[in-house]
């Protein structure tokens, strides 16, 4: 059966979070005077992603709401109890050094062109539909998407399977018909293949073992240039996997 649309995951797979977290966090901190003698930079930018992994968790399990996670990631960070006030003030000056930052992984416009007449396009996120809307926007590819979907709004999120069919309804389309792009292997790979989607995991550095995913995980690449190739699409941007 022929795939017909894809739905991207966005950060760490079509923007660069981890790079523009990093150093919108660099320079955060040193605006805020948190690195004189106190952790190295190294240490305290381990500790946020740490910190930033954990309070995504607890949202993604309920536990909190959006806004309830930035306040967490900031008190637990600062070890202070900050009025909700406060800790919107310090995440909203990191979040301008932050989006400072943005930018493209550098295979994703190719990708996008190689694909605009073969298949209809759509993005999945476990973010915020105010986030996640403006930075596409910003990133200047909003308009390469029919629809923007965020579990923020849509109260599940991934790897829960009713998520991923809340995409293809978007599209109209039965799940084997779409295929998924993302970069986490349990939360975009295995759930994204678990629901019926043709799964494809993007591996950019290759820090999993070629296991991580199970035996009914997704395709693995390295690129977005090997992507029309797993999709089957009649270009020549397609390349041989990274992986073998």
């Amino acid at each position: 059966m022929s795939i017909d649309a894809v739905v991207w995951d966005i950060d760490d797979t079509l923007f660069d979070y981890t790079s523009a977290d990093r150093a919108g966090m660099r320079d955060h901190l040193a605006a805020e005077g948190l690195l004189d003698g106190g952790p190295t930079v190294e240490q305290a930018l381990a500790r946020w992603r740490e910190i930033t992994d954990a309070q995504w968790a607890r949202y993604a399990a309920g536990e909190t709401d959006w806004q309830g996670q930035r306040r967490d990631r900031v008190r637990v960070f600062l070890g202070e109890s900050l009025s909700d006030t406060e800790a919107d003030a310090w995440f909203d000056r990191y979040v301008r050094h932050y989006e400072g930052a943005w930018a493209l992984f550098p295979d994703v416009l190719p990708a996008l062109d190689a694909l605009v007449a073969s298949h209809r396009h759509a993005v999945l996120s476990n973010s915020s539909l105010l986030v996640q809307d403006r930075k596409l926007r910003v990133l200047g590819v909003h308009d390469r998407f029919e629809a923007i979907l965020c579990a923020a709004e849509l109260g599940v999120s991934k790897p829960a399977a009713a998520a991923f069919h809340a995409a293809c309804e978007a599209l109209g389309l039965p799940p084997h018909r779409v295929a998924y792009v993302g970069d986490h292997p349990e939360i975009d790979g295995r759930g994204a293949a678990e629901a019926g989607l043709l799964s494809v995991w993007i591996d950019r550095d290759g820090a999993h073992a070629a296991g991580a995913a199970g035996r009914r995980g997704p395709h693995r690449i390295g690129s977005l240039a090997e992507l029309p190739a797993i999709l089957g699409a009649d270009t020549r941007f397609g390349a041989p996997s990274t992986f073998g």
